[in-house]
């Protein structure tokens, strides 16, 4: 299949590409829009291996909650892992990321995380039995709770940030996609933990318990370990615009953030005695964190919708859109009113609109890229990937029943 549309001549001077100089030619076969193999066997091995350990969560909260109460707590857990997803689909919705790495993220969250701070709490207690110290008691607990936990839970989590900034390096554009991985493995983290909190509080106390103890985690504190592990995946997501050593600065900053509100939530639980203290704490604390949280991520969200527009107005001038296409590609409005005319048009025209949205948000990142000073090769074929991918969405959107209207 080919197209016989306008081409604009590739140009050294910024943008990577100049106005049109040819009326019409023949340029190119369907763009390929697939992945690497390498891509797809690195992808289906770590939602593999991630799942599995998964499993072996499953299995581990079975052997003491037993098949019917391990069902209903994760019937339970479900419930605000839903309500998170649905916040982390809010936030990805402007650059989409790729579906396979969402669940990995998902999987490593649920199964790896808990599978690594399981071992290192069991190696912590074999190590305490050896030297003859009690591995129970007040002191211990509060260790435990306040300085084990947020370490070892916020490093494994970040390590699954750090897999897929590794990974996805040519599409970790910025913080929202930090944000966007860390509350994916937060939500599976906190799935497998309330699973087993549930399962705890129904065998000590019965339904009442069991009903408190979903309300406490369930609806007042559904997001808590999505806020402390977003402070990581923000700064990955601020790693990806400074070289090197700052790089490194700010992801352990952004780690040391995460630990240190774990360690807040947790330790209130421990030195505040009463319901009224925990309630007051709640509402002056936590609560304002979580608002001023929310305000970051409206914020980046804003961000990422400037710089789209920022960046296609610049192939804009170069003659690759026109205004009226930055404004329908590169703000809500127009996404929205360009959405609601291909609901109405057939299948193969409505594919080309959601295409010809995603791949020019692609293109003004990859753009973003390369003025960020992070230019090279790969950028600049991606750049000419995207470009030839845009005007094939054009052209499918087009069709044959004329221009849109």
């Amino acid at each position: 299949m080919t197209f016989d549309i306008p081409v604009p001549e590739p140009d050294p001077v910024a943008p990577e590409v100049s106005p049109a100089r040819h009326p019409v030619r023949q340029v190119w076969t369907t763009p390929v829009r697939g992945r690497s193999g390498a891509a797809v066997a690195l992808a289906i091995i770590g939602i593999v291996v991630a799942g599995a350990a998964l499993l072996l969560v499953l299995v581990y909260l079975s052997t003491f909650l037993g098949p019917g109460a391990l069902l209903i707590c994760l019937a339970l857990a479900l419930v605000p892992l839903g309500v998170i997803m649905l916040a982390v689909r809010w936030i990805d919705r402007w650059e989409p990321e790729p579906r396979p790495a969402l669940w990995f993220a998902l999987l490593w969250g649920a199964g790896v995380s808990v599978v690594s701070a399981l071992v290192f709490d069991l190696g912590v207690k074999l190590a305490l039995a050896a030297t003859g110290a009690a591995a129970t008691g007040d002191g211990t607990d509060f260790l435990t709770g306040v300085i084990q936990a947020p370490i070892v839970e916020e490093t494994a989590k970040g390590a699954g940030i750090l897999l897929l900034f590794w990974a996805m390096r040519r599409r970790f554009d910025g913080p929202v996609d930090g944000v966007v991985y860390a509350a994916t493995i937060a939500a599976g983290f906190a799935f497998s933990e309330n699973i087993q909190y549930f399962g705890v509080a129904m065998i000590e106390g019965g339904a009442e318990t069991l009903g408190f103890t979903f309300l406490v985690r369930g609806v007042l504190s559904p997001f808590a370990h999505v806020m402390f592990t977003a402070c990581t995946g923000i700064a990955f997501g601020l790693a990806v615009r400074r070289r090197a050593a700052g790089a490194v600065g700010t992801v352990m900053l952004g780690l040391v953030c995460a630990v240190a509100l774990h360690a807040l939530w947790n330790g209130a639980f421990y030195l505040l005695v009463g319901d009224t203290s925990l309630i007051s704490y709640y509402l002056f604390v936590q609560v304002p964190l979580f608002i001023a949280a929310v305000v970051v991520v409206v914020l980046l969200r804003r961000q990422e919708e400037r710089i789209t527009k920022r960046r296609l107005m610049e192939y804009a001038a170069a003659g690759w859109f026109s205004t009226a296409e930055v404004e329908m590609l590169a703000t809500p409005r127009g996404r929205r009113q360009a959405r609601g005319w291909a609901a109405g048009q057939p299948r193969d025209r409505r594919a080309g609109m959601n295409d010809f949205i995603t791949d020019a948000t692609r293109l003004a990142f990859a753009r973003q890229r390369m003025l960020g000073g992070r230019a090279g090769n790969v950028d600049r074929a991606d750049e000419a990937q995207l470009l030839a991918l845009v005007q094939h969405d054009r052209a499918a959107v087009v069709g044959d029943a004329g221009p849109v209207r």
